[in-house]
């Protein structure tokens, strides 16, 4: 049964959204390409969007039991990951380039997730996606989230198969998250010594 329910605008930055249950955010070690959603730690999820620093409708359900698949045509194939919510607090923050920024609106109440009366300390997301506009870009692409939450004892992840593009675009974000921040300086030596402004 639905016990509660949001839906709000958030703004996005360049690469999706971490949801979760901790505020102890970090760019995750692994982006889940050719998948909406991977996991950024045990606690949270990154979720890669269509639309780049543009609008997304989000709406997000908290049940006390989980719900009915959504059947309507106009949802992509669902996701589902466990999160550990040691913390019944949702979070929500926009990864930035190079930044990431607290994104829960000021004027919408803290979303719980009640406890669970078995004791678990999991709870499942299952999300939902809509874009108008496929093609991945800047601005609005009429792009919607449904996430749905519950209590629900860890189990594996439910994603679509991947590519050998994925693959490669996954080691690839890994190779580069793994590089040192020096490796990404460059120094210029100055040519025109002497010439005035």
């Amino acid at each position: 049964m639905l016990v509660r329910e949001s839906s709000f605008t958030v703004d996005l930055g360049e690469n999706g959204y971490l949801i979760g249950f901790t505020d102890d955010y970090e760019y995750p070690p692994e982006m889940p390409f050719g998948w909406r959603c991977g996991p950024a730690t045990d606690a949270n999820a990154v979720v890669l969007t269509t639309t780049d620093t543009g609008p997304l409708q989000m709406t997000i359900q908290v049940h006390d039991t989980p719900p009915a698949p959504q059947t309507s045509g106009e949802w992509e194939p669902a996701e589902e990951i466990s999160l550990r919510a040691d913390i019944p607090t949702l979070h929500l923050a926009t990864l930035e380039q190079g930044d990431i920024l607290d994104a829960w609106p000021d004027e919408e109440p803290p979303l719980k997730v009640p406890p669970s009366p078995d004791g678990y300390d999991w709870v499942r997301m299952r999300l939902y996606c809509h874009v108008d506009d496929p093609e991945p870009g800047i601005g609005d692409h009429g792009e919607h989230h449904l996430v749905q939450l519950w209590r629900a004892p860890q189990i594996p992840p439910v994603h679509p198969e991947i590519t050998e593009a994925d693959r490669q675009a996954r080691a690839d974000y890994a190779a580069d998250s793994a590089m040192p921040v020096e490796d990404y300086t460059a120094t210029y030596t100055d040519t025109h010594r002497g010439a005035q402004d």
